[in-house]
């Protein structure tokens, strides 16, 4: 099985149709690839104000643009009605108390029939919406229903679009694209992209800023996480042959090291010449990734069982002691291992407790 056919599992595995590609080492803003080139503006002019206040009260002079794989976009007035598309746009502007004219119904880890994930849903709920737009489109993008929200803006920062997806959806309005490869677009990068086309750039700075602090105060309190080498994996139970390590340019793995872990160096030179979100290996070659101390996984105890049964991949030492994190598949918390704007302080807690019981067996 090739890294095409695996995306077709992880956007089943949910992981999110998402995870089809993710771009660089590091996860800081910085080094994100959001630059003053990429969002411009005409002498901006700002004010302090609330991130969560609906109206902004920033001053902000068009036009807009932004930079990003298909070229530019241009926003020429501020936009009132935000369409988003694809994984987790929808909450950047929930989060700055924007209400989307219509979004993108998920695909992975929701519980209910409502189509969002329990942090959409209570965004909505919060703003005085009790039944969102929904475009039905987990098999393809429905323009007609996009096309009948009438958007000023597109949010698709994070998203797998195509040339061709991206030229049709600009007939309808313009659309804020990622930056360099589909579905490599980190949180920060997601939130300040969307947020800029939305005139709202300082405020999704604002927004990150806190993320960050939020972050960091909650994975202050594990300090068995604290700078253990931590991998995302991917294990299919009935074919341990072969498995999937997620690279650092992929935004769940790259989530690990904001909770204070680090990218193992084997994981490190596995990316050093791939060009996707992960990379396929054989079960012959586990020894390799002897240097991971916590894996983390989508299943549960009978995996974990599978695992270190398993004459090749038990071998890891991280197998053997049981310092592996599994998140049950299909749920909200393994939906938000690709974290957004909503999801991180939603399921911080959480995850942050599943790997620290992990990192209690590291030796």
């Amino acid at each position: 099985m090739g890294l095409k056919k695996l995306s077709t599992i992880i956007a089943v595995a949910m992981v999110i149709t998402l995870t089809a590609c993710s771009s660089e080492t590091t996860n800081t803003t910085e080094s994100s690839g959001i630059t003053d080139s990429t969002v411009q503006t005409d002498n901006s002019k700002t004010e302090q104000i609330d991130a969560k206040e609906t109206e902004s009260a920033q001053e902000v002079e068009y036009p807009i643009i932004i930079k990003h794989a298909f070229g530019e976009t241009v926003i020429e007035t501020k936009p009132e009605k935000i369409a988003t598309i694809s994984w987790g746009n929808q909450d950047v502007p929930l989060a700055l108390g924007v209400v989307p004219v219509g979004v993108s119904e998920a695909n992975y880890g929701v519980t209910d029939d409502s189509g969002l994930l329990p942090w959409t849903k209570e965004a909505f709920t919060q703003l005085g919406v009790e039944t969102p737009n929904l475009f039905h489109d987990t098999d393809g993008l429905d323009y007609e229903a996009i096309s009948d929200a009438q958007p000023d803006v597109i949010l698709a920062s994070y998203s797998g679009i195509t040339q061709e997806e991206y030229n049709l959806l600009s007939e309808i309005a313009p659309v804020i694209a990622y930056p360099t490869v589909a579905w490599q677009t980190y949180w920060r990068e997601q939130i300040i992209l969307d947020a800029a086309g939305m005139g709202m750039e300082t405020e999704g700075e604002q927004l990150v800023t806190d993320l960050e602090q939020l972050i960091a105060e909650k994975s202050a309190k594990y300090t068995q996480i604290a700078n253990k080498t931590a991998a995302f994996f991917y294990f299919n139970p009935t074919d341990l042959g072969k498995f999937y390590v997620y690279l650092p340019t992929d935004p769940r793995a790259a989530y690990l090291t904001d909770l204070g872990m680090s990218v193992p160096d084997s994981v490190k030179k596995l990316a050093e010449n791939a060009d996707s979100f992960a990379i396929e290996m054989s079960a012959e070659n586990v020894d390799l990734l002897k240097d991971v101390d916590i894996l983390i996984a989508y299943g549960d105890t009978s995996l974990l069982e599978a695992l270190q049964s398993d004459e090749l991949i038990g071998t890891l030492p991280a197998v053997q002691r049981g310092s592996v994190a599994l998140i049950e598949d299909g749920t909200p918390l393994a939906a938000s291992g690709t974290p957004s704007a909503l999801s991180i302080p939603a399921t911080i807690d959480e995850y942050l407790s599943l790997i620290g019981e992990a990192a209690d067996k590291v030796e």
